[in-house]
């Protein structure tokens, strides 16, 4: 994982009083206070933020590079970073005593990663780890619990994400139990094409198969299926989504659920 520091916000916005996130009243003659971070922001959550906000949070936020497979925090261990993902795309997974594993939540430029300290706890139940690697903005848990939790905008911006995060969960969790691989592999293929940049993605059977819950075998017949479909294109571990509005109508009801959720509550930015 390497690091890349955010550098400091302007010298004229100066209001963090107690690690908390207070915006100061202006005057009507008083000039808006612009910030510009240094470079342009990726995450949608971040972006979506007035001027002002962002000033304050910003000196706090770490540029960060992560690559596949890196673990951004373990089941029931403490949370010590929370993450807004740039060009990188997390796994949320559970992992069972007897084995395996099964993904329950993904996230990437839409939203964050650490949900569990905006609600007041230190840890979570499931692994995240990297799924494409990419970059991402990360803060400390602490000081993001304390910038977070006071009323503002960006305690707002918070809230709706987190119904957002729980529609995915929850219709993720519906959707394994009642939907066929294929509908299944064009859900996951359609939710991480909308995180990446470009069609092409890094994916192998095995490892969307442990995503999914399912067996190997599976997944094959379902990605030659979507393949022969001429939806995607695959090769050596690589996956090209050839036809975007096609791959749409082969996938079942759940993305399409998801997806208005999300645009309702974040927009169409997300």
């Amino acid at each position: 994982m390497t690091t890349f520091h955010s550098g400091a916000a302007s010298d004229r916005v100066t209001h963090q009083t107690d690690g908390e996130l207070r915006i100061p009243r202006q005057s009507p003659s008083a000039p808006t206070l612009e910030f510009a971070p240094p470079h342009p922001l990726r995450n949608s959550l971040l972006a979506s933020l007035p001027s002002r906000e962002l000033a304050l949070l910003w000196p706090s936020l770490e540029h960060v590079r992560l690559e596949l497979r890196d673990v951004l925090f373990e089941a029931e261990t403490p949370i010590r970073h929370v993450y807004f993902p740039e060009t990188a795309v997390v796994s949320l997974v559970t992992e069972f005593r007897e084995g395996g594993t099964i993904e329950v939540g993904t996230a990437g430029r839409e939203g964050m990663v650490g949900l569990p300290v905006f609600l007041g706890e230190d840890r979570a139940s499931v692994r995240a780890f990297i799924q494409i690697p990419g970059t991402a903005l990360r803060m400390e848990a602490d000081r993001f619990a304390r910038l977070a939790g006071v009323p503002s905008l960006f305690h707002q911006m918070m809230l709706h994400y987190t119904l957002a995060f729980l529609t995915q969960v929850a219709q993720t969790a519906a959707c394994n139990g009642a939907h066929l691989v294929d509908q299944r592999c064009a859900r996951w293929l359609l939710m991480t094409h909308d995180r990446v940049e470009g069609d092409e993605m890094s994916l192998t059977h095995e490892f969307l198969a442990a995503m999914l819950g399912v067996r190997r075998a599976g997944v094959t017949l379902a990605m030659r299926s979507l393949q022969d479909a001429k939806l995607v294109s695959y090769t050596r571990g690589r996956v090209v989504i050839t036809d975007r509005e096609g791959l749409e109508r082969a996938s079942c009801e759940c993305y399409r659920t998801v997806r208005a959720h999300s645009e309702r509550l974040l927009g169409r930015a997300s």
